[in-house]
């Protein structure tokens, strides 16, 4: 890129958004300031310590269909084929539930989507009823092109598509949960198919499942910031951005107002930012760049993961399983992961998920432990698994927006030149993911070429 038409951008927020519009805009050939306000880089999909061990502030899953995400971290450096567990796609219950074994075949010679009419017919635990209804539901899904001519519940969209009640309470479910953070009942059928469209209705691999065997900071958003880094591109680790605003006498410049004061004028102004923070700061910071570019009131949504720490030679006999919950019975864990499948230093150590919670929040972090490792033990028939060493319990209160049915999504541009937005609740066809979150920065990124 000629020098003269080298761009100075600021970028606002470390998350994978942030991470990813700063990789793109250094590929563009830009200069890139890159703030953070806290000391770790990921955002709402990070690392943290927790009893010597590093772990992330909640468990998450890649698809095979994340091509963006995937793509831009092999583009920083990432060995994907090391840095992730690849399974095939599946739906696994422990085998003392009243539950389903469902995996596709691993060969890479059988194509889609023949290797899933392969998983389905070889599944155990659903009647002949339930096999039918799915195959249906993949035929017609596919014969619709994905579309919905008018959104609804993800619900209602299995009450018309006939699915069974055994069908729905073991499958589509848990992957709506597991997918859109949000239940069924108030759940987008039409985002629900976009992500079904990407990894069912796509080539073999992109149904793929890719449990990180690298904590989340890790596995992108810190080897990015190496990557700009090299490129001569700047990171500053724990810099609140408190406002923004147009250069009072250079047109077309912004400033930035910093919490901590900059050692140099290097970056008092710049050509462009990109504000990359929650949507809560993104209206914070439009408000101050005088902006009429209205963000909508989203509902949010939690996750907790409880982490579960026995002996080392505590193991499940997979590496992650869906698991019967019922919340009216204090089951609340939904997907239980085995991480000393991922790294040697965290043998022994549990991670179990509960997606858009129903009651924890509000109950004692003991109780809930109890609980989660009660239903474990009976789950699995291992008494052993009552009786942690430890538990820590991470709650991330607002991890996602709440993906209803025809949701309105700010896109990337504002009303202001050089102003822009990513993040995970910008426009797209996918939920509050890894996936939406890169694609967003990448996005605005490009609309700064």
């Amino acid at each position: 890129m000629a020098k003269s038409s080298r761009k100075h951008i600021a970028v606002i927020g470390g998350g994978w958004a942030g991470c990813a519009a700063a990789v793109q805009l250094t590929k563009q050939g830009h200069q890139v300031s890159l703030f953070e306000a806290s000391r770790t880089l990921g955002g709402r999909a990070r690392a943290v310590e927790v009893n010597g061990l590093k772990v992330d502030n909640g468990q998450h899953i890649l698809l095979g269909a994340y091509q963006q995400s995937l793509q831009i971290m092999r583009e920083v450096g990432i060995d994907m084929e090391r840095s992730c567990l690849r399974l095939p796609l599946q739906m696994i219950y422990p085998s003392h539930e009243d539950g389903m074994q469902f995996i596709a075949p691993k060969s890479g010679f059988i194509p889609a989507p023949l290797h899933l009419m392969i998983a389905l017919w070889q599944s155990k635990g659903l009647e002949k009823a339930d096999k039918l209804a799915l195959a249906r539901f993949s035929s017609t899904a596919r014969w619709m092109g994905w579309k919905l001519y008018q959104d609804c519940s993800v619900s209602e969209l299995l009450q018309r598509f006939d699915q069974t009640e055994r069908l729905c309470r073991l499958m589509w479910n848990p992957l709506c949960v597991a997918a859109l953070n949000t239940p069924p009942e108030r759940a987008s059928a039409q985002v629900f198919l976009n992500v079904l469209r990407d990894s069912l209705g796509a080539k073999r691999a992109a149904s793929d499942m890719l449990i990180p065997q690298l904590n989340l900071s890790a596995l992108f958003p810190e080897q990015a910031a190496v990557f700009i880094q090299s490129k001569g591109s700047k990171l500053s680790l724990g810099q609140a951005v408190t406002g923004v605003s147009q250069h009072a006498s250079m047109p077309g410049k912004w400033q930035l107002n910093l919490s901590k004061q900059e050692t140099s004028d290097e970056h008092a102004y710049y050509d462009g930012i990109i504000i990359a923070t929650d949507c809560s700061n993104a209206k914070r910071l439009l408000k101050s760049a005088n902006s009429d570019t209205v963000l909508p009131e989203f509902e949010f949504e939690a996750i907790t993961t409880c982490y579960l720490k026995y002996a080392a030679d505590i193991r499940l006999p997979g590496a992650m399983y869906a698991l019967c919950d019922a919340p009216q019975q204090e089951k609340w864990g939904q997907y239980v992961f085995d991480r000393g499948y991922l790294h040697i230093e965290h043998a022994g150590l549990l991670a179990v998920v509960i997606s858009a919670p129903q009651n924890p929040n509000s109950i004692e972090h003991d109780k809930i432990a109890s609980a989660i490792a009660n239903q474990l033990a009976e789950s699995f028939q291992l008494p052993a698994l009552k009786l942690p060493l430890w538990h820590q319990i991470i709650t991330e209160k607002r991890a996602t927006f709440s993906c209803t049915p025809a949701l309105t999504r700010p896109t990337n541009t504002t009303d202001q030149a050089g102003l822009l937005l990513a993040g995970d609740y910008t426009a797209g066809d996918y939920p509050a993911t890894i996936e939406a979150a890169v694609r967003s920065g990448i996005s605005a990124a490009k609309r700064l070429q």
